[in-house]
């Protein structure tokens, strides 16, 4: 939307209501886009592993078993009760530790699609996006299991100094860890998608 056409119904738009636009002085339609630094980012892994989709589907979708494929020096903890019901809507608490600082994390289910598909998104936590979806596809000898995450860090020119320093590693030292422990608890082949970062 323009700024002419956010200011076209007579008088000057007001940018407190559009906080994607800036306001300049003298500029025609007294709005323009604002500028950012803040980069999208984007994880992809993929796993083979022998089980049919509803079964590698069950394991994933039991959110206790986070706890088991998160690496144990992040001390991560599921706080939400069990049983927990899986559907989209559903929120789920964590705890974690990196770097020395204690994070609380809070996602939402999305997007819910029994045996083939599910998106978790960041409710509450360290990044501005955060938004993992996860799919399950049949194959001959079992199921691909391909993980995207497309995440987006906070304060701008700071958070891309973070992503460069810590991020980008810690992130991939995780998805490496995630992998290494669905193939021993599944018995998974990891594919030549096994990393791709933009």
């Amino acid at each position: 939307m323009s700024g002419n056409e956010l200011a076209g119904r007579g008088g000057r738009a007001e940018p407190a209501l559009y906080p994607d636009f800036i306001e300049l002085p003298g500029a025609e339609g007294g709005l323009y886009a604002r500028p950012t630094t803040d980069r999208l980012h984007r994880i992809e892994r993929a796993q083979l592993v022998p089980l049919v989709p509803d079964d590698a589907f069950a394991f994933f979708a039991d959110a206790y078993k986070l706890e088991a494929i998160t690496p144990p020096w992040l001390h991560f903890r599921i706080l939400t009760p069990r049983p927990i019901t899986m559907r989209e809507g559903t929120l789920i608490d964590y705890r974690l530790t990196l770097h020395g600082l204690r994070l609380r994390w809070r996602t939402r289910i999305r997007t819910w699609q029994q045996g083939r598909r599910f998106v978790d998104v960041q409710v509450r936590g360290p990044f501005s996006l955060w938004e993992h979806t996860h799919e399950f596809e049949r194959k001959d000898d079992g199921t691909l299991i391909r993980d995207v995450v497309r995440y987006r860090l906070p304060c701008g020119p700071l958070g891309a100094i973070a992503h460069g320093a810590l991020v980008r590693r810690d992130l991939q030292r995780i998805f490496d860890f995630r992998r290494e422990a669905v193939a021993n608890l599944l018995g998974a082949e990891q594919l030549s998608v096994g990393r791709l970062e933009l």
